[in-house]
């Protein structure tokens, strides 16, 4: 990660000041409204129409980028009450860990991250959409725990550590649900000796992995899961990258999905009076590749077949 990306504060809000901003209810701490700011932005709004392993359209029960964000708040709220942390920091980070994701889900992130120089994760962009193009004036804690909530850094709060568990708790049990209602694997794929430490349904699956959190609880200053668990959560994420992740049947559309974010970040980084103003304002500072990869980077995938319709396919052909 980019370490210039988050600003060190003064000091973390000594668990918690709320001396950032003016109060202007008692009762409504800093985070709280770091979470009402995120949830009532665009970039909130807009995950609805973005994939999350699925194409959008394919089957209106399957998880989008929004119901994904949902579950990882629900799961992270509940882990982060279970162990006397706070839930509003907690809730504000889970809902806003994903901001920065790309139409047609990692599809999209990979092919930014090969055509932007100096790459693209969906993390930093996620900081850099309440940041630069949201303007939230989010607390730094929040901040940390979005940009950290992947790769290898840690978040600086346990609720940003909470949020990094969640997530994945989430995306590997509602991946297995949508994969075997798009019949890309059955129940049965799971061995046997995964099921009997983990559970045998989804809700099962769920409960035991925030119980291996919970039950470790936060002695060490760090969130961690129980070893057994997590191994075994570790070897069911390994064979859904195996049966689910590089699936041609659920990721047979991808390559043209990646083909079209491609066209349509050359031509606007080639074109940057094309992009609106809301992306544009940040030219001179950042560039027109940068801000070409914002503007791809937040559109659903809806808006994204729309708009390279516009630019690449004659009105004629126009579905």
């Amino acid at each position: 990660m980019n370490k210039n990306l988050l600003r060190a504060p003064i000091e973390l809000a000594s668990r918690f000041n709320k001396n950032t901003e003016t109060q202007t209810a008692s009762y409504r701490s800093d985070f709280m409204r770091d979470r009402d700011r995120i949830m009532y932005c665009n970039a909130f709004r807009r995950l609805d129409g973005k994939t999350q392993i699925y194409l959008i359209g394919s089957d209106d029960h399957r998880r989008n980028r929004l119901t994904h964000t949902l579950e990882v708040a629900q799961i992270a709220r509940t882990i982060s009450q279970a162990l006397g942390l706070d839930e509003d920091l907690t809730e504000a980070i889970a809902l806003g860990h994903d901001l920065g994701h790309t139409p047609f889900g990692h599809a999209g992130e990979r092919e930014l991250d090969r055509r932007l120089a100096g790459g693209f994760r969906h993390n930093e962009q996620s900081l850099r959409v309440v940041d630069r193009i949201e303007n939230l004036n989010l607390t730094f804690e929040v901040r940390d725990g979005i940009v950290n909530h992947a790769g290898s850094n840690l978040a600086s709060t346990l609720e940003g550590q909470i949020v990094k568990y969640a997530d994945r708790i989430a995306y590997l049990n509602h991946d297995i649900d949508d994969a075997v209602r798009a019949r890309v694997i059955s129940e049965e794929d799971i061995p046997l000796m995964l099921k009997n430490v983990l559970g045998y349904s989804h809700s099962e699956r769920i409960n035991t992995m925030v119980t291996g959190i919970v039950k470790r609880g936060t002695a060490d200053g760090k969130i961690s899961m129980d070893e057994e668990i997590g191994s075994a959560t570790d070897e069911l994420r390994e064979l859904l990258f195996s049966l689910v992740y590089t699936n041609p049947i659920a990721k047979g559309e991808e390559k043209k999905a990646e083909e079209m974010l491609g066209m349509l970040y050359e031509y606007y980084a080639a074109h940057p009076d094309r992009l609106p103003e809301l992306y544009a304002c940040n030219l001179g500072e950042d560039g027109s590749s940068r801000c070409a990869a914002d503007y791809i980077s937040g559109m659903t995938d809806r808006f994204a077949i729309s708009a390279f319709k516009e630019l690449f396919v004659p009105k004629v052909w126009h579905g």
